[in-house]
Protein backbone atom coordinates (compact mmCIF):
# COMPACT_ATOMS: atom_id res chain seq x y z
CA UNK A 1 0.00 0.00 0.00
CA UNK A 2 1.29 3.58 -0.80
CA UNK A 3 0.86 5.93 1.93
CA UNK A 4 0.86 9.51 1.68
CA UNK A 5 0.98 11.96 4.60
CA UNK A 6 -0.61 15.41 5.20
CA UNK A 7 -3.23 14.42 2.13
CA UNK A 8 -5.12 17.15 3.50
CA UNK A 9 -3.08 20.17 2.39
CA UNK A 10 -2.56 21.73 -0.69
CA UNK A 11 0.45 19.44 -2.08
CA UNK A 12 -0.72 15.99 -0.18
CA UNK A 13 -4.58 16.15 -1.83
CA UNK A 14 -3.56 16.53 -4.95
CA UNK A 15 -1.13 13.72 -4.40
CA UNK A 16 -3.58 11.85 -3.83
CA UNK A 17 -6.28 12.53 -6.18
CA UNK A 18 -3.40 12.42 -8.93
CA UNK A 19 -2.43 8.70 -7.59
CA UNK A 20 -5.70 7.47 -8.03
CA UNK A 21 -5.86 8.13 -11.40
CA UNK A 22 -2.56 5.61 -11.95
CA UNK A 23 -3.31 2.87 -9.05
CA UNK A 24 -6.52 1.18 -7.51
CA UNK A 25 -7.48 3.10 -4.62
CA UNK A 26 -7.81 0.26 -2.60
CA UNK A 27 -4.09 0.31 -2.86
CA UNK A 28 -3.48 4.13 -1.21
CA UNK A 29 -3.69 4.92 2.40
CA UNK A 30 -3.68 8.51 3.88
CA UNK A 31 -2.41 10.06 6.90
CA UNK A 32 -4.25 12.94 8.32
CA UNK A 33 -4.24 14.57 11.70
CA UNK A 34 -8.00 15.10 11.56
CA UNK A 35 -10.03 11.85 9.46
CA UNK A 36 -13.44 13.84 9.88
CA UNK A 37 -11.86 16.47 7.79
CA UNK A 38 -14.21 16.66 4.64
CA UNK A 39 -11.13 16.51 2.68
CA UNK A 40 -10.20 12.88 4.12
CA UNK A 41 -13.97 11.80 4.27
CA UNK A 42 -13.89 12.10 0.49
CA UNK A 43 -11.05 9.88 -0.02
CA UNK A 44 -12.58 7.32 2.00
CA UNK A 45 -15.87 7.35 -0.20
CA UNK A 46 -13.49 6.38 -2.87
CA UNK A 47 -11.89 3.76 -1.09
CA UNK A 48 -8.98 5.30 0.16
CA UNK A 49 -7.87 3.82 3.44
CA UNK A 50 -8.00 6.96 5.88
CA UNK A 51 -6.47 6.36 9.53
CA UNK A 52 -5.29 9.30 11.29
CA UNK A 53 -1.62 10.11 11.90
CA UNK A 54 0.61 12.76 13.17
CA UNK A 55 4.50 13.43 13.30
CA UNK A 56 4.15 15.03 16.62
CA UNK A 57 2.58 11.38 18.13
CA UNK A 58 5.38 8.65 17.15
CA UNK A 59 2.63 5.80 18.56
CA UNK A 60 -0.33 7.37 15.99
CA UNK A 61 1.79 6.49 12.62
CA UNK A 62 2.33 2.94 13.20
CA UNK A 63 -1.49 2.46 12.98
CA UNK A 64 -1.58 5.08 10.03
CA UNK A 65 1.62 3.08 8.04
CA UNK A 66 0.29 -0.53 8.69
CA UNK A 67 1.14 -2.42 5.64
CA UNK A 68 3.41 0.62 3.44
CA UNK A 69 5.11 -0.39 0.76
CA UNK A 70 5.64 3.22 -0.04
CA UNK A 71 5.69 6.06 2.91
CA UNK A 72 5.37 9.81 1.48
CA UNK A 73 6.44 12.10 4.04
CA UNK A 74 5.39 15.10 3.13
CA UNK A 75 7.28 17.78 4.77
CA UNK A 76 5.78 19.87 7.63
CA UNK A 77 5.03 23.50 7.69
CA UNK A 78 7.51 24.47 10.60
CA UNK A 79 11.37 25.19 10.08
CA UNK A 80 14.11 24.63 12.42
CA UNK A 81 14.95 21.86 15.07
CA UNK A 82 10.85 20.84 15.72
CA UNK A 83 10.45 20.63 11.83
CA UNK A 84 13.37 17.87 11.62
CA UNK A 85 12.55 16.07 14.22
CA UNK A 86 9.00 15.37 12.88
CA UNK A 87 10.32 14.15 9.88
CA UNK A 88 13.11 11.79 11.83
CA UNK A 89 9.73 10.38 13.69
CA UNK A 90 8.04 9.87 10.48
CA UNK A 91 11.02 8.26 8.60
CA UNK A 92 11.97 5.95 11.42
CA UNK A 93 8.26 4.86 11.85
CA UNK A 94 7.70 4.49 8.02
CA UNK A 95 10.85 1.74 8.01
CA UNK A 96 9.63 0.53 11.33
CA UNK A 97 6.61 -0.52 9.53
CA UNK A 98 8.24 -2.16 7.03
CA UNK A 99 7.89 0.57 3.99
CA UNK A 100 10.48 -1.18 0.93
CA UNK A 101 11.08 3.04 0.02
CA UNK A 102 10.45 6.65 2.01
CA UNK A 103 9.57 8.86 -0.32
CA UNK A 104 10.33 12.90 0.84
CA UNK A 105 9.00 16.57 -0.29
CA UNK A 106 12.25 18.27 -0.19
CA UNK A 107 13.31 22.14 -2.08
CA UNK A 108 15.88 22.65 -4.94
CA UNK A 109 18.53 24.70 -3.24
CA UNK A 110 18.63 21.88 -0.26
CA UNK A 111 21.68 22.19 1.51
CA UNK A 112 23.40 22.94 4.34
CA UNK A 113 24.80 26.52 3.81
CA UNK A 114 21.40 27.19 2.34
CA UNK A 115 20.44 31.26 3.31
CA UNK A 116 16.87 29.70 3.86
CA UNK A 117 16.05 27.87 6.58
CA UNK A 118 14.47 25.72 5.12
CA UNK A 119 16.35 24.41 2.90
CA UNK A 120 18.96 23.90 5.71
CA UNK A 121 16.09 22.11 6.77
CA UNK A 122 15.57 19.90 4.40
CA UNK A 123 19.09 19.38 3.76
CA UNK A 124 19.16 17.78 7.64
CA UNK A 125 16.16 15.88 6.62
CA UNK A 126 17.72 14.22 3.69
CA UNK A 127 20.87 13.06 5.69
CA UNK A 128 18.50 11.42 7.83
CA UNK A 129 16.70 9.66 4.82
CA UNK A 130 20.34 8.43 3.66
CA UNK A 131 20.76 7.06 6.85
CA UNK A 132 17.23 4.82 7.12
CA UNK A 133 18.36 1.59 5.74
CA UNK A 134 16.03 1.24 2.94
CA UNK A 135 15.90 2.90 -0.56
CA UNK A 136 14.55 6.60 -0.26
CA UNK A 137 13.63 9.28 -3.32
CA UNK A 138 13.96 12.87 -2.33
CA UNK A 139 11.82 15.13 -4.26
CA UNK A 140 13.89 18.12 -5.01
CA UNK A 141 11.07 20.34 -5.49
CA UNK A 142 10.96 23.61 -7.33
CA UNK A 143 10.12 27.12 -4.93
CA UNK A 144 6.23 26.80 -4.96
CA UNK A 145 4.45 29.76 -7.74
CA UNK A 146 2.01 30.36 -4.97
CA UNK A 147 4.77 31.73 -2.69
CA UNK A 148 5.45 34.28 -5.66
CA UNK A 149 1.37 35.30 -5.86
CA UNK A 150 1.52 35.62 -2.04
CA UNK A 151 4.18 38.38 -2.01
CA UNK A 152 1.87 40.17 -4.85
CA UNK A 153 -1.64 40.52 -2.23
CA UNK A 154 -0.50 44.24 -1.98
CA UNK A 155 0.42 45.13 -5.58
CA UNK A 156 -2.89 43.76 -6.72
CA UNK A 157 -4.36 46.93 -5.38
CA UNK A 158 -1.79 49.40 -6.23
CA UNK A 159 0.35 47.76 -8.94
CA UNK A 160 3.84 48.28 -6.70
CA UNK A 161 5.62 44.99 -5.95
CA UNK A 162 7.39 46.19 -3.41
CA UNK A 163 9.77 43.48 -2.12
CA UNK A 164 13.60 43.39 -1.12
CA UNK A 165 15.85 42.54 -3.52
CA UNK A 166 15.83 39.21 -5.03
CA UNK A 167 17.15 36.99 -8.11
CA UNK A 168 15.77 34.89 -10.20
CA UNK A 169 13.65 31.59 -9.37
CA UNK A 170 12.27 28.54 -10.87
CA UNK A 171 8.40 28.85 -9.90
CA UNK A 172 6.61 26.07 -10.14
CA UNK A 173 2.89 25.00 -9.44
CA UNK A 174 1.65 22.32 -6.26
CA UNK A 175 -0.35 20.88 -9.70
CA UNK A 176 2.35 20.05 -11.48
CA UNK A 177 4.62 18.78 -8.81
CA UNK A 178 1.60 16.74 -7.52
CA UNK A 179 1.02 15.00 -10.66
CA UNK A 180 4.46 14.47 -11.06
CA UNK A 181 5.02 12.74 -7.44
CA UNK A 182 2.14 10.25 -8.04
CA UNK A 183 3.64 9.55 -11.23
CA UNK A 184 6.76 8.53 -9.11
CA UNK A 185 4.94 6.90 -6.61
CA UNK A 186 3.26 4.83 -9.44
CA UNK A 187 6.30 3.20 -11.00
CA UNK A 188 8.46 2.42 -7.81
CA UNK A 189 12.06 2.92 -7.81
CA UNK A 190 12.58 5.10 -10.70
CA UNK A 191 14.38 7.55 -8.98
CA UNK A 192 16.88 7.09 -6.09
CA UNK A 193 17.97 9.17 -3.44
CA UNK A 194 17.77 13.16 -4.24
CA UNK A 195 15.96 13.81 -7.98
CA UNK A 196 17.04 16.47 -10.42
CA UNK A 197 15.80 19.44 -9.25
CA UNK A 198 11.63 19.27 -10.37
CA UNK A 199 11.26 23.00 -11.89
CA UNK A 200 9.18 24.63 -14.48
CA UNK A 201 11.31 25.92 -17.52
CA UNK A 202 12.26 29.54 -16.66
CA UNK A 203 13.36 31.10 -13.70
CA UNK A 204 11.81 34.75 -13.11
CA UNK A 205 12.83 37.22 -11.00
CA UNK A 206 9.83 39.73 -9.92
CA UNK A 207 11.65 42.21 -12.17
CA UNK A 208 10.11 39.39 -14.81
CA UNK A 209 6.86 38.99 -12.77
CA UNK A 210 6.05 42.99 -12.68
CA UNK A 211 6.21 42.87 -16.53
CA UNK A 212 4.36 39.18 -16.75
CA UNK A 213 1.49 40.71 -14.61
CA UNK A 214 1.10 44.04 -16.92
CA UNK A 215 0.77 41.69 -19.59
CA UNK A 216 -1.71 39.57 -18.60
CA UNK A 217 -4.13 42.32 -16.90
CA UNK A 218 -3.49 44.98 -18.93
CA UNK A 219 -2.74 47.51 -16.25
CA UNK A 220 0.69 48.77 -15.02
CA UNK A 221 2.76 46.65 -12.54
CA UNK A 222 6.25 48.28 -11.42
CA UNK A 223 8.78 46.66 -8.93
CA UNK A 224 10.49 48.60 -7.06
CA UNK A 225 12.91 47.54 -4.13
CA UNK A 226 12.23 47.56 -0.24
CA UNK A 227 14.81 47.71 2.39
CA UNK A 228 15.07 44.72 4.27
CA UNK A 229 14.64 46.23 8.04
CA UNK A 230 11.62 48.11 6.47
CA UNK A 231 10.03 44.85 4.85
CA UNK A 232 10.96 43.19 8.02
CA UNK A 233 9.20 45.61 10.64
CA UNK A 234 6.23 45.73 7.95
CA UNK A 235 5.41 42.06 8.24
CA UNK A 236 5.89 42.38 12.09
CA UNK A 237 3.73 45.05 12.32
CA UNK A 238 0.93 43.07 10.06
CA UNK A 239 1.28 40.29 12.84
CA UNK A 240 3.87 37.87 11.38
CA UNK A 241 5.84 36.90 14.21
CA UNK A 242 9.76 38.18 14.11
CA UNK A 243 11.24 34.72 13.97
CA UNK A 244 9.03 33.87 10.88
CA UNK A 245 9.73 37.51 9.12
CA UNK A 246 13.74 36.73 9.72
CA UNK A 247 12.91 33.34 7.63
CA UNK A 248 10.79 35.17 4.60
CA UNK A 249 14.08 37.54 4.38
CA UNK A 250 16.17 34.57 3.70
CA UNK A 251 13.84 33.56 0.70
CA UNK A 252 15.19 36.83 -1.00
CA UNK A 253 18.93 36.50 -0.03
CA UNK A 254 18.95 32.56 -1.08
CA UNK A 255 17.16 33.91 -4.58
CA UNK A 256 19.52 36.52 -4.78
CA UNK A 257 22.71 34.07 -4.33
CA UNK A 258 20.82 31.72 -7.18
CA UNK A 259 19.81 29.06 -4.79
CA UNK A 260 16.35 28.73 -6.75
CA UNK A 261 17.56 29.72 -10.27
CA UNK A 262 18.12 26.25 -11.98
CA UNK A 263 15.48 25.13 -14.29
CA UNK A 264 15.51 21.36 -15.10
CA UNK A 265 13.77 19.32 -17.93
CA UNK A 266 12.79 16.32 -15.51
CA UNK A 267 9.54 17.56 -14.40
CA UNK A 268 8.60 18.44 -17.94
CA UNK A 269 9.63 14.33 -18.82
CA UNK A 270 7.43 13.57 -15.93
CA UNK A 271 4.39 15.10 -17.03
CA UNK A 272 4.74 14.56 -20.39
CA UNK A 273 4.16 18.21 -21.32
CA UNK A 274 5.68 21.77 -20.19
CA UNK A 275 4.81 22.14 -16.52
CA UNK A 276 3.00 25.70 -16.21
CA UNK A 277 4.82 28.82 -16.18
CA UNK A 278 4.05 32.32 -14.60
CA UNK A 279 2.15 33.69 -16.86
CA UNK A 280 -0.41 31.14 -16.66
CA UNK A 281 -0.82 31.09 -12.76
CA UNK A 282 -0.33 35.19 -12.66
CA UNK A 283 -3.11 35.16 -14.92
CA UNK A 284 -5.13 32.97 -12.69
CA UNK A 285 -3.91 34.81 -9.32
CA UNK A 286 -4.71 38.23 -10.74
CA UNK A 287 -8.12 37.96 -12.63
Amino acid sequence: MIIVTGATGQLGRRIVEHLLTRVPAGQVGVSVRDPENPQALAFADQGVRVRRGDFADAGSLAHAFEGASQVLVVSVDKMGEECVKQHRVAIEAAVTAGARRVLYTSQMGAGDASHFQACRDHAATERILRACGVPYTSLRNGFYAASATGFLDHARETGEIRLPADGPVAWTTHADLAEATAAILADEGSFEGPTPPLTASRALSFDDIASLASEVTGRPFTRTVAPEAAFRDQLVAHGVPAPYADQILGIFAAARAGEFAGADPTLAALLGREPAGMREVLAEALR
